[in-house]
């Protein structure tokens, strides 16, 4: 599903495209703008949007086997709460099922 689909799904909850657009938006802007200031954004049921710090390395060139440094960075991460786990967890039990 992407921005549109989500958009589209919405779209009967909150009356018209527009409204939907906006609070997509809205929700999208908020958590990326917590995040990035080092909050943690909880939604129970759904999950947590953290950032993390990713120290120096060292990696390996695939191709050449040649050493790399990487810098540290930050970066977002999402953990997933229980309920949205459980609703994966069933509907994946299902889709297995019928193939």
């Amino acid at each position: 599903m992407n921005k549109r689909e989500l958009v589209d799904a919405i779209v009967d909850r909150v009356g018209d495209r527009r409204t939907a657009t906006e609070a997509v938006n809205a929700i999208i802007d908020a958590v990326q703008k917590a995040v990035a200031s080092g909050d943690k954004v909880s939604i129970t049921g759904f999950g947590a949007f953290e950032m993390v710090h990713k120290p120096a390395r060292t990696a390996r060139n695939p191709s050449t086997g040649a050493e790399i440094k990487v810098d540290e960075s930050w970066g977002p991460k999402f953990r997933p709460g229980s309920d949205f786990k459980e609703l994966v967890n069933v509907a994946g039990k299902k889709a297995a099922k019928k193939k």
